[in-house]
């Protein structure tokens, strides 16, 4: 057999291998650094969300408080009452309006129900004169566009919130009547939500956050009414 007929034997190429120890350590760091990346950003971020939520928030105030010209913020503490926000006492939040005159036109309550597609949160308005709702604003909502959005924008559904009965009971401490949701052309109380066709899972979630808010921050407003007229 000829040097030009003699079969050739392949030579193999050897890839260097990367050490398993240097490997973690590159994506330990990658790892490090997206991480610290995603802190900064969050960081950047966190207080032009927080501003951004107070405006949302007191743009809605005033919506479900036209008559207010001033507000001030006070917190529900656990002992059932009401104390001026900072004053270190911590809970939900209250927002009392008040007019250019310095006269108590209502507060602003936050309810918080489940609705068809998550949290459905609204801020409703509360008259002591009338013991009543008489407003509401959805705060944030992820419902179906075209259903959930007529919480909002639904004129009949808003005359729910005209007058809602939302009076305590003999001890001051619960509703007389837990507001409801009832099916759409059947209601016959003045505690009861008259629904929206086409998005009951809506609406009733809008009566569960309205009976939240109310049995939550009523008691204490109440309570506090005669300190709140002087906090002007």
């Amino acid at each position: 057999m000829t040097a030009d007929t003699q079969q050739q034997t392949p030579t193999e190429t050897r890839v260097p291998s990367t050490p398993a120890w240097a490997m973690l350590r590159t994506l330990g760091g990658i790892a490090l650094i997206s991480g610290l990346l995603v802190a900064l950003v969050y960081q950047f971020t966190l207080p032009i969300i927080a501003e951004n939520q107070r405006v949302l928030t007191e743009k809605a105030v005033f919506h479900v408080l036209p008559e207010a010209s001033v507000k001030h913020d006070f917190v529900i503490t656990d002992k059932g009452g009401l104390a001026p926000v900072g004053s270190g006492a911590e809970g939900e939040v209250v927002y009392g309006g008040y007019d250019a005159q310095g006269h108590l036109v209502g507060l602003a309550i936050t309810g918080v129900a489940v609705g068809y597609a998550g949290p459905i949160r609204v801020l409703f308005a509360y008259d002591p004169d009338c013991r009543c709702l008489t407003g509401s604003k959805v705060l944030s909502s992820n419902e179906t566009p075209g259903f959930g959005d007529k919480l909002d924008f639904d004129p009949v559904f808003l005359k729910n919130f005209e007058e809602l009965d939302a009076r305590l009971d003999a001890e001051g401490k619960a509703l007389a009547n837990p507001i409801v949701t009832v099916k759409h052309g059947t209601k016959s109380r003045p505690w009861e939500i008259d629904g929206i066709s086409g998005a009951t899972i809506s609406s009733k979630a809008m009566g569960r956050a309205a009976n939240a808010a109310a049995q939550h921050a009523v008691p204490a407003i109440e309570r506090d009414l005669a300190w709140l007229k002087q906090q002007h």
